[in-house]
């Protein structure tokens, strides 16, 4: 059994580090949209705080989860998008409260929550140790949005590796969200750390292999680049397939970000 106290411990510190980006911004930049088509700096993080919300509810209430899942199901292509417009009306600085709030709600019950208990999600059941993995990765995710829409450079760090073992354990996952059968046998992902070392998941007999930078899967399972621009090699059709259509997040895949030309990273 995996204790969560790592990655919720890591959750809470990448967390940390999206609200400095954002803490000092003054009200017009808040309205910036960033590269998530609609969506300003205030969308990020309202979505952030939409999310540790239903999480919460997940794992505090399972009749309050149930009926957002309902939500879902009845607009599946724009409950995402309804939500944050929801929490973005808000003025900055009473979002980044309800925000700081909620995830320190989250963070609370994740940690109180009984070893071994598992909890609803729009996909499968979580344990806590799963469900702050995964709200590790969208914080991640939406904070790369910001960074990238106010000019931040955020240098990879050991915290990656959560959403790269994500990225890997989702793979039969992003398979079905595209009506396809996964593959039989496991791939080898193989991945260069941001301080040189490997992660690596997977037999190391596999046939079918992913190779690169961890920074480049992360941001290719979180579809925050196109995989054109990243420099991921697969060898073998089925592992080529599917870097076409990672994702470690649940729900529709969506159109992703266009391919910008650059020489890959």
């Amino acid at each position: 059994m995996s204790d969560p106290t790592p990655v919720i411990d890591d959750l809470r510190e990448e967390s940390e580090e999206v609200d400095r980006l954002v803490a000092g911004l003054d009200p017009a930049r808040w309205a910036l949209p960033t590269p998530a088509a609609g969506w300003t700096v205030a969308h990020q993080i309202a979505h952030l705080a939409w999310t540790d919300h239903s999480a919460l509810l997940a794992v505090t209430d399972a009749d309050g989860f149930r009926t957002l899942v309902e939500g879902a199901l009845n607009a599946p292509h724009t409950f995402v998008d309804e939500g944050a417009e929801e929490y973005a009306g808000a003025a900055p600085a009473d979002l980044l409260a309800r925000w700081r709030e909620g995830r320190a709600a989250l963070e609370k019950a994740l940690r109180e929550a009984p070893a071994g208990a598992r909890f609803p999600w729009y996909g499968p059941p979580m344990s806590a140790a799963s469900m702050a993995t995964a709200r590790l990765m969208e914080t991640w995710a939406h904070g790369q949005d910001i960074a990238d829409t106010i000019g931040v450079m955020r240098p990879p760090g050991a915290r990656l590796r959560h959403v790269a073992r994500l990225g890997v354990r989702t793979r039969d996952f992003a398979y079905g969200v595209h009506g396809l059968t996964p593959p039989a046998e496991p791939f080898r992902v193989e991945l260069v750390g941001p301080g040189g070392e490997l992660w690596a998941h997977g037999p190391e007999d596999a046939p079918q292999r992913v190779t690169g930078p961890a920074l480049d899967f992360c941001l290719l399972v979180t579809r925050r680049a196109h995989r054109a621009d990243l420099a991921l090699t697969a060898d073998g059709p089925d592992a080529d397939r599917w870097l076409d259509i990672a994702q470690a997040f649940a729900g529709p895949p969506g159109g992703g970000r266009e391919p910008k030309g650059d020489t890959a990273r």
